[in-house]
């Protein structure tokens, strides 16, 4: 039978009730521990590059869960992609990983066209070392030395905020060389 609602919509009906059920749920990877090595991951970028946490020693680093249904995400994604252009001179790399599906890929393709960072599908919504990314948007910060300094899964408010980055990642951050 026929639904009477467009496919887009219940998606995003879908999307939100499951968020909201799960958001109920305890999730923490046990892998993760602050000031312990991050877990490593690989970005296969939508363009087709291959970015393996270990290569970006030496550089902070925000790794990001995200996807085009999630408005939190949709709300979170220009403020990263502004603090990533303003401080790349300074050694920061942002790294987004969207849980859309293959078949939403011109939608995360547009979103990614207006981020000024690097951006792939995730595949899998299960990370070795991360565990199972079931709370969007969840945010991970690893320092130069490839250490994990903020774990997303532990903070009540997940979402990133200006004030957030200020605290969390601008210390870690070298001064641009002129």
């Amino acid at each position: 039978m026929a639904s009477m609602f467009p496919i887009s919509l219940l998606r995003r009906l879908a999307a939100a009730c499951l968020c909201g059920v799960l958001g109920l749920l305890p999730a923490h990877a046990s892998d993760l521990h602050i000031g312990q090595p991050a877990p490593e991951i690989v970005l296969n970028t939508l363009d087709g590059a291959h970015i393996p946490l270990h290569e970006l020693r030496g550089k902070t680093v925000i790794l990001t869960f995200w996807a085009t249904w999630c408005d939190p995400c949709r709300e979170e994604l220009p403020l990263l992609s502004r603090f990533a252009q303003a401080h790349a001179d300074e050694g920061l790399v942002v790294l987004g990983f969207s849980l859309d599906s293959p078949d939403t890929l011109a939608e995360v393709r547009q979103v990614a066209s207006s981020l000024h960072f690097a951006t792939g599908l995730l595949g899998d919504p299960h990370v070795a070392g991360y565990g199972r990314i079931w709370r969007l948007p969840v945010s991970f910060v690893v320092d130069p030395h490839g250490m994990l300094v903020y774990d997303g899964w532990s903070d009540k408010q997940p979402a990133l905020t200006e004030d957030k980055l200020e605290k969390i990642v601008t210390p870690l951050l070298k001064p641009p060389s002129r």
